[in-house]
């Protein structure tokens, strides 16, 4: 395939991934916390890799530890998150999932991830990396 043929096949194919996405329900649960593309970022991280500071959070989602801590305190005062203190450390915090949460955001993020799971399991670690490289060139090269 050309990389002309491989751009228009991706033309068509990126509106329907877009479309299906905006197409899962969100659960009743999490309708009214009106949450963003931001707010999944972040829930998945907290989802899949568990409790984080927000420092550890921004890292991951390459922005300010400021922007994390006020996205942190939005979701916190609609129970969707809870901040604790680390053990080790009593100056930091720890951001989790609450209990009450937990179950309706996995859940909701559970098909997108089992759909990558199935979709990327063939592919070798060299081809995978090579897959995400070249979907973060192509937001690159549209946030450009």
């Amino acid at each position: 395939m050309g990389v002309d043929d491989a751009v228009r096949a991706l033309l068509l194919l990126m509106p329907r991934m877009v479309g299906r996405v905006k197409r899962i329900k969100v659960p009743p649960q999490l309708e009214s916390l009106a949450l963003a593309p931001r707010h999944l970022s972040l829930l998945s991280y907290l989802l899949f890799d568990g409790p984080m500071t927000v420092n550890d959070l921004a890292a991951r989602l390459e922005v300010a530890p400021a922007t994390v801590s006020l996205m942190v305190g939005d979701l916190s005062r609609k129970g969707v998150l809870e901040r604790q203190e680390d053990d080790n450390d009593r100056r930091r915090r720890i951001v989790s999932i609450t209990a009450s949460h937990k179950q309706a955001i996995e859940d909701w993020l559970a098909r997108g991830a089992k759909a990558w799971q199935k979709a990327l399991a063939p592919l070798s670690p060299t081809e995978r990396e090579m897959f995400v490289a070249t979907l973060r060139a192509y937001e690159e090269e549209l946030t450009d």
